[in-house]
């Protein structure tokens, strides 16, 4: 069939605490066999908490595989089988102390599809009331609050580099007409 392939074998080479990672062979449409490495993760979710300024809620964190601070939007790894709208929540109050009254479904995104199996699950929060954040222990992070038109400006010149954040920021600000 055209644009499929099929698994002929797959060996799990690596099992971690945060994902698999699968050594696949595969057919080709034209008969002909693949090597298919597949990294196995059960997804994630993000969630964009935005004021009634039109202010966000972003956390800056250390990222270790660039070793530097990245500006991200509150965001956490599902675990197998969770709700993703109840992990976005979860993840939420964790991270910026929020709980939100509107909670607005913005779609998924396949953060690498070549080679990982994640589907990011993306939310919009408003309606914000503040509590205590619950950081995991091995959780380190700043919360900051900027205007989403600044947030928009940062993703446009390259200084919000992640990529949920990216797509969370743009499709809230198209949204809301900014």
């Amino acid at each position: 069939m055209h644009l499929q392939e099929k698994t002929l074998s797959s060996d799990q080479v690596y099992k971690g605490p945060i994902f698999t990672i699968t050594h696949d062979v595969a057919t080709l449409e034209n008969g002909e066999t693949a090597v298919r490495d597949v990294l196995h993760h059960n997804g994630g979710v993000c969630v964009i908490p935005i004021t009634e300024n039109n202010e966000i809620y972003l956390v800056k964190q250390f990222r270790y595989p660039f070793a530097t601070v990245t500006r991200e939007v509150p965001a956490g790894k599902l675990e197998k089988g969770e709700d993703h709208a109840e992990c976005g929540r979860r993840e939420l109050l964790e991270e910026t102390g929020c709980t939100c009254t509107e909670y607005i479904y913005l779609g998924e995104m396949l953060p690498t599809p070549a080679y990982n199996s994640e589907i990011t699950y993306m939310y919009l929060a408003r309606g914000l009331s503040f509590s205590e954040q619950s950081l995991d222990p091995d959780e380190f992070l700043d919360v900051e609050k900027i205007p989403l038109s600044e947030a928009v400006k940062l993703v446009m010149d390259g200084s919000i580099r992640d990529g949920k954040t990216q797509i969370a920021v743009l499709k809230a600000a198209r949204i809301l007409g900014i």
